[in-house]
């Protein structure tokens, strides 16, 4: 019966909503083909939309009208009567303007650069737009509010009754439908932010202070809060290119729009007593990263007013099916105009099909008193928020009725309320225990408080152990905790030997972020796959337990690391470290070794290598965000550059120390976005070893012998190829994003995304410590001419898989050199 009801909500949910107008159908030519791009507005108002590419069009408005005004350049402008509230599946269609064709461009394809009205008012805007906007202050302040809701859409009557929503069809009560799409949603989800936003143009700082959020069942969690606001990052309207979803995609407003868009002037008139221009514009070419939509623009500053951006269907961008953005801006200080409402909807989807069932993901954002001018010590912009304040996460009804600047809808209210009562239901807790395991890696063991795995750690593979089991398990109170346990046990069921670890850490001023750790392992690694030696105690090398290599997978270390560490961040996202490590290595394999001369007259072998290391280490990250205050932290955004610079200090005799040297290292890594141009990744490194040393404490250049592709390894090199002690490497890597592939007719569909690579490295070896080495195996450097390989990829395929073509350069008489090889990933990326 409940079901029954449910469902009768569902049909008649249309009819019963009032106090709105909703119209939806297609317009046409004469000859019946669909118009894309008309505009289409209710009749006696600027609330309007255009059609899309297949001539469809939904408008919704909270008003009341009784017609629509749709209208497109060439064709004669027609208004239709709206004799319900809800109109549906409407046919329009528009005559040619016959008398003024001679007069007008029809725009159903490129428009003309030259003598083209919409594109002189487009060039004032570039002139004029450094004039409008918060950088005309020198300091501002501004109340901030923001709404993120996520919403199942296309409900339809087989969901309903779909076996997984089984004692859960009481959420079905929260259904609406959207006022973009035309679709019916049900809200799951709704997180509310509240702030105080400081700045000074002067100075080049901004703050945000937060000072309340809540949630719809999960009010505390900040890593999750952490990844809506990543997900919805804030975006300038005026800037070429507009960034979200790892993407850039090219503004109307661009200097370079006039070769990605086609602009029309539609129409004109008073906007809140400010003359206004209307523009039209949409792509002129299908697969790339660009929008369909119009904007209004002020005839004096030349701001914009009110601007409305959809993506193109075709775009390259994985996993979602609908992008829709609305802003508006008013005159709030000297005819600046200022954003007041920013509004963001996105369709997460499998699948791009019209009848495919998703996710909205709605962002509104609202900014009200504006204050100018109002300067502020420079130490307010430099202050870190240091310790979770449970207050500010568990606001009270009054707090958000006083501070939210616009009311929630009944629905929204009810989502409070639904997901309250749904966490309490053992279906939904298992589905999301499920989730949670996927995403994180781990399984939440709630009742001992610890979290177990990560779980794709479980199985691996190598020459010495054979197959390889590994369990491992963490302490998981909350992600504030100021201290934690972890440990892992493996075993290998060839060399039949148990491997374990074991490490702590605990937080012991939160201001300075002053950490205290350490720990202790026994394991078999791979430890010519890295550069920088970790000291992660816990650190598992994927190439020592790889499911699948190629050639021999042997040369393998057999190590115990014993190791304590202190580090602080004094200042933001710069993290000093002082660490003392004891190890020793040992080959793990009868086929491998690190014998080394103990004497001159190289009559005394060592098998075994014994060091204590002192080690000094900076990393610098800038830009970088994180979410949490305990000891550990999750990095939420990923478009920051990291500087590593390290000095390690070999001590003989210290614990039976066997050796005495110095060590240098330093790194740079950058991603970089380019804009239409796709994205690049670069990373340097470089060091040097002074001192005699033997193999396992030398420096081997990272060969790659899995089929994974692992950036920052040489996947054509074999482990142990080069060995250095003075050494230099490059990696660049850039995905054109399909920019490329685009424009193949055969591949466009497909949305695919080149990449390309290029790596080198050049690296030598004294003489000494080519004469300590036992091993009867002269080690070979990249010292006359860097080594050097490039590949071709292709990402994309089936938006999961990425296979790159790895070529080898040069060093191609050097024995068992790989030429050529095939190396691939699991991407998940938009």
């Amino acid at each position: 019966m409940k079901r029954i009801l449910i469902l009768l909500l569902l049909v008649l949910l249309p009819v019963l909503t009032i106090g709105q107008t909703k119209a939806g159908g297609i317009v046409y030519d004469d000859a019946g083909s669909p118009i894309p791009f008309a505009n289409v507005v209710f009749a006696g108002s600027t609330e309007g939309t255009i059609t899309n590419e297949d001539g469809r069009f939904y408008i919704q408005s909270d008003a009341t009208y009784t017609g629509l005004k749709v209208s497109f350049v060439g064709f004669q402008s027609k208004e239709v009567a709206l004799p319900q509230k809800v109109n549906y599946d409407l046919k329009i269609t528009l005559g040619e303007e016959t008398e003024s064709l001679s007069e007008v461009v029809i725009y159903t394809g490129k428009q003309s650069k030259k003598n083209n009205p919409a594109i002189d008012i487009l060039r004032k805007i570039w002139e004029n737009k450094r004039s409008n906007g918060l950088s005309n202050v020198k300091q501002y302040q501004y109340d901030k509010y923001e709404k993120v809701e996520f919403d199942l859409n296309t409900i339809d009557s087989a969901l309903i009754n779909s076996k997984i929503f089984n004692k859960m069809e009481f959420i079905f009560d929260q259904m609406d439908t959207s006022r973009i799409t035309g679709k019916t949603y049900l809200p799951i989800f709704i997180n509310e932010r509240s702030s105080k936003v400081y700045g000074d143009n002067i100075l080049g700082k901004e703050k945000e202070e937060l000072e309340g959020n809540r949630n719809s069942g999960f009010s505390t969690n900040q890593t999750l809060i952490a990844f809506i606001q990543e997900l919805y990052n804030e975006f300038n309207i005026y800037d070429n290119y507009l960034k979200f979803f790892d993407k850039s995609f090219v503004s109307p407003l661009s200097t370079t729009g006039i070769d990605t868009y086609n602009y029309v002037l539609a129409d004109s008139t008073f906007i809140k007593d400010k003359w206004c221009y209307n523009i039209i514009y949409y792509p002129r070419r299908s697969n790339e990263l660009t929008f369909k939509g119009d904007f209004w623009v002020n005839d004096t500053t030349w701001a914009i007013k009110e601007i409305n951006l959809q993506v193109n269907k075709s775009a390259n961008i994985n996993w979602v099916k609908e992008i829709y953005i609305e802003q508006e801006y008013d005159v709030l200080n000297d005819s600046v105009f200022l954003i007041t409402r920013d509004y963001f909807l996105s369709d997460f989807s499998l699948r791009k099909k019209e009848g495919s069932r998703g996710i909205y993901g709605k962002r509104t954002t609202l900014y009200d008193n504006y204050t100018f001018d109002k300067k502020l010590d420079e130490k307010v912009y430099d202050e870190r928020v240091s310790k979770y304040d449970e207050d500010v996460y568990t606001k009270g009804d009054d707090f958000w009725e006083e501070k939210r600047l616009e009311p929630l809808s009944k629905d929204e209210k009810g989502v409070y309320v639904m997901l309250d009562s749904l966490k309490k239901v053992p279906k939904f807790q298992r589905l999301y225990d499920a989730g949670a395991v996927l995403v994180s890696g781990y399984y939440e063991w709630d009742k001992a408080n610890l979290d177990i795995g990560p779980v794709f750690s479980a199985l691996g593979f190598n020459d010495v152990e054979g197959l390889r089991v590994r369990l491992g398990a963490r302490t998981y109170f909350d992600q504030n905790d100021p201290w934690r346990l972890e440990g892992f046990g493996a075993y290998g069921f060839k060399d039949d030997k148990f491997k374990f670890g074991i490490s702590g850490k605990i937080l012991l001023d939160n201001k300075a972020r002053l950490i205290v750790s350490g720990g202790y392992r026994q394991d078999i690694e791979q430890i010519a796959a890295s550069l920088t030696t970790s000291t992660d105690v816990l650190g598992r090398n994927l190439a020592s337990s790889s499911l699948v290599t190629v050639g021999n997978n042997d040369q393998l270390t057999s190590l115990k690391l014993a190791n304590f560490a202190i580090e602080a961040e004094f200042l933001k996202n710069l993290i000093i470290r002082s660490d003392m490590s004891y190890r020793t290595l040992k080959s793990a394999s009868p086929t491998f070794n690190l014998d080394y001369f103990t004497d001159f007259s190289q009559t005394e072998i060592a098998s075994e290598v014994k060091q204590t290391e002192l080690v000094l280490s900076a990393i610098f990250e800038p830009g970088k965000r994180t979410s949490g205050y305990g000891v550990e932290r999750t990095t939420s955004n990923e478009w920051f550059p990291t500087l590593f610079l390290g000095y390690t200090k070999g001590v003989e005799g210290l614990f039976n120390s066997d050796f005495d040297y110095e060590k240098l290292q330093f790194s740079y890594r950058q991603p970089w976005r380019m804009g239409g141009l796709g994205t690049f990744s670069s990373t340097i490194e470089a060091g040097k070893t002074f001192g005699e040393v033997p193999l396992g404490l030398l420096s081997v250049i990272p060969g790659n012998q899995n089929l994974f592709s692992i950036y920052g390894t040489f996947p054509q090199l074999n482990y142990y190829e080069f060995v250095t002690d003075t050494y230099a490497t490059l990696h660049l890597e850039h995905n054109f994003g399909g920019r490329l592939f685009g424009k193949i007719p055969l591949l466009k569909k497909l949305n695919l995304r080149e990449i390309i690579g290029f790596r080198g490295a050049w690296g030598e070896i004294s003489n000494e410590n080519q004469l300590i080495n036992a091993s009867n195996i002269r080690y070979i450097a990249p010292d006359s001419k860097p080594y050097y390989e490039y590949s071709f990829g292709v990402g994309n395929i089936l938006k999961i898989l990425r296979i790159d073509f790895n070529f080898r350069g040069n060093y191609l008489e050097v024995p068992d050199a790989r030429k050529f090889g095939v190396t691939g990933a699991l991407e998940f990326s938009f």
